[in-house]
């Protein structure tokens, strides 16, 4: 576990790096990332490459044991290119070519900017095959960012035609499964199928599911072309790629498979204020919210068996959240904590100094512009002490949350209620199992899970029989499985199956959905589950249990009224409950204590809002998203690597506003006093 940064040496005088250097070795600093976005300064005309300031760079850094990350510098293609080449741009949905001027404007079907891809990564990898310091590269950067996974320009039009004949082989075959008799939207090839464009009404759903799928291989297949091309020169080198938190267009299951290693980029002041449905508090607005960002944590850990960085994390204030807030004091440390308690073995910050020119002149550095040190510096020279100290292995997490981006992009196309966000959905499972202390691995439906005490999967809206059948063998194998709203109700096609939601599930679950209904916020809905009142929203379903038991009927006066709302049913050596609403809080920690409790899981009592712990190989994190100090009670003589004791015989803990405790013991052994 180790601390990093992002450096941009091309923005500064020579006469600076070995000062930046040393500043970074003295922080405790191991990893720098560079050159993500210099292609211009590599080559600032085509053919003519200068490198000598890299090479420079990289020595100075390596010179004060200093690891570096390279990236292929491909997400900002220099002016020379695009004139010489404007086929390599973008197309909005309209057609409208994005131009030169930010970053993000390539495409990524393009046979020309694949052909220049070809040529920079294999002259730089070549470059540095053989140099010591050079530890492994960064793919591009932040893939789909500004909304560029998708493209609509004429190489993606004949690119998708292509990905369609190779899928369904006929046009007859795509005609049956799309089920486009509906308004007479029939084609007759695959050259005759656009990508959707501006339309008068909604598009048809399969088509935008199979888009959005054409889209995201397209990704997967250009990362695959970094990769490669790395591999050749050296396969000692790790490949990784930093994505996004909270990102929809993009499959990060399926561009991890060809990676090495997994990293994001964490912003947790901004984060809550543009990717979050509910206002943020003031609290929340210095420090971010524990579970939204650790529900990326856990996203990326769970991508593939390889661990996880933090690429790019918030060093102090941002520039691009619509307020930019001043993180409270030892934000920046509380965050690597935070990521290292959910499995991080790196976080670097971004960016080393505030920029002077440009876009990001508003983004925060370690250090200030001129070069003193900012507040963020201080917190990742104690974070680099203090994780420097601890050597601990990967998360074992006893519960799986089932997760898959086509559901996602299924729901996206057809909310059937303007709330109804199927991100926010998943959140309120991961929120209830955070606020007991449950460490969590968010992984693919496909996911082998007979590790897992229990499995929640809120939202597995497209359901096959492949998928019903490994669901089944966790629960005859002895597992206990939680189901939420809106599961089973399509098929992989985008279409309602045959059979009544839960479609391929209902035998296992052991109930059908009789009706669903959606409702505004400003409805107040409620049910009544194993005999106390809770409140729900947005989405109900009334359910028809065969062999299940009810353990909540709705109690919203009409129609819903005395309709079972939750089932649960005893299926094999296992069980599965079946939750027909979209929980509020106290519903959802209530569902799942119960499950928990059934799967025998070790947890907390819930805990406070932004209050968490998370145990990690015998060390229990204690994170203080808050700005009010917090006592915790531990078991006498416990351990305490980071935080203070209070006492003499080593029975409480003091976690400072804002602050971190690392104390050796099991989670359940935590308990706020």
């Amino acid at each position: 576990m180790t601390i990093g940064v992002c450096y941009f040496p091309e923005h500064w005088p020579r006469e600076q790096w070995e000062s930046d250097a040393t500043n970074m070795a003295e922080a405790g600093i191991e990893y720098v990332r560079l050159a993500e976005f210099s292609w211009a300064v590599l080559e600032p005309e085509r053919g003519h490459f200068e490198f000598d300031w890299l090479d420079e760079a990289i020595e100075v850094l390596g010179a004060q044991g200093l690891k570096v990350v390279l990236c292929t510098p491909t997400a900002t293609p220099p002016k020379w290119l695009v004139d010489e080449r404007p086929e390599i741009l973008q197309a909005d949905i309209d057609g409208t070519p994005r131009h030169f001027g930010s970053r993000r404007f390539y495409c990524f079907n393009s046979p020309a900017y694949r052909e220049e891809t070809d040529r920079i990564v294999s002259r730089l990898a070549e470059r540095y095959g053989d140099n010591p310091h050079v530890v492994g590269w960064q793919t591009d950067n932040e893939f789909g960012c500004h909304r560029t996974v998708r493209c609509y320009c004429e190489d993606c039009s004949a690119a998708f035609s292509d990905w369609l004949a190779e899928k369904y082989d006929t046009i007859e075959t795509l005609n049956e499964r799309w089920g486009t008799t509906f308004w007479s939207q029939r084609y007759p090839s695959f050259e005759a199928v656009d990508p959707p464009q501006p339309t008068p009404a909604d598009h048809h759903p399969s088509l935008l599911l199979d888009y959005y799928r054409f889209a995201n291989d397209s990704v997967v297949d250009y990362n695959r072309l970094h990769a490669n091309l790395l591999r050749e020169v050296n396969d000692e080198w790790f490949v990784a790629h930093n994505f996004m938190g909270d990102f929809e267009t993009l499959d990060a299951h399926a561009v991890a498979d060809d990676l090495d290693l997994v990293t994001w980029d964490s912003y947790p002041t901004g984060f809550v204020q543009d990717r979050r449905e509910d206002d943020p508090t003031l609290d929340e607005l210095r420090a971010g919210d524990p579970d939204q960002v650790s529900m990326n944590h856990d996203l990326y850990r769970g991508t593939n068996d390889a661990p996880f960085w933090v690429m790019e994390q918030q060093p102090g204030d941002v520039n691009w959240p619509p307020t930019c807030p001043q993180p409270g004091d030892g934000a920046m440390r509380l965050w690597a904590h935070h990521a290292t308690a959910h499995g991080a073995d790196a976080v670097l910050y971004f960016r080393w100094r505030r920029c002077r020119g440009g876009q990001e002149q508003y983004h925060a550095g370690l250090r200030k512009h001129d070069g003193s040190a900012d507040r963020g510096y201080h917190d990742a020279s104690q974070a680099a002490a203090e994780l420097d100290g601890l050597d601990v292995a990967h998360v074992d997490a006893p519960v799986a949350l089932l997760h898959d981006y086509h559901d996602w992009w299924a729901i996206s196309s057809q909310p059937h209620a303007p709330d109804f966000d199927y991100w926010e959905h998943l959140r309120t499972y991961y929120r209830a199992l955070r606020a007991r202390g449950v460490q969590v691995d968010i992984v693919h439906p496909e996911t082998s899970l007979e590790d897992y005490a229990l499995v929640v999967a809120p939202t597995l809206h497209l359901m096959s029989e492949e998928r019903a059948d490994h669901l089944s063998d966790y629960v005859s194998d002895g597992g206990h499985l939680l189901l939420g709203a809106r599961t089973g109700y399509k098929d992989s096609y985008n279409r309602l199956p045959d059979a009544r939601q839960p479609g391929a599930l209902s035998n296992l679950v052991g109930a059908t959905v009789d009706q669903h209904e959606s409702f505004p916020a400003s409805v107040d809905l409620s049910l009544m589950y194993d005999g106390d009142a809770y409140d729900y929203r947005t989405w109900s379903e009334w359910l028809n249990p065969d062999e299940a038991d009810v353990v909540a009927e709705h109690t919203t006066a009409g129609v819903t009224e005395a309709k079972p709302a939750i089932i649960r049913n005893e299926a094999r050596r296992g069980t599965v409950t079946y939750v027909g609403v979209w929980p509020e809080a106290e519903l959802a920690n209530t569902i799942v204590g119960d499950a928990l409790q059934t799967a025998g899981v070790t947890s907390t009592d819930v805990l406070p809002d932004g209050l968490r712990v998370a145990e990690r190989d015998g060390h229990v994190w204690v994170t203080n998203f808050t700005s009010d100090a917090v006592t915790l009670d531990v078991p006498q003589g416990t351990p305490c690597h980071v935080g203070e004791s209070k006492t003499e015989r080593n029975d409480t803990v003091d976690v400072d506003p804002f602050g971190v405790a690392v104390v050796e013991c099991r989670v359940d052994d935590v308990a706020v006093e």
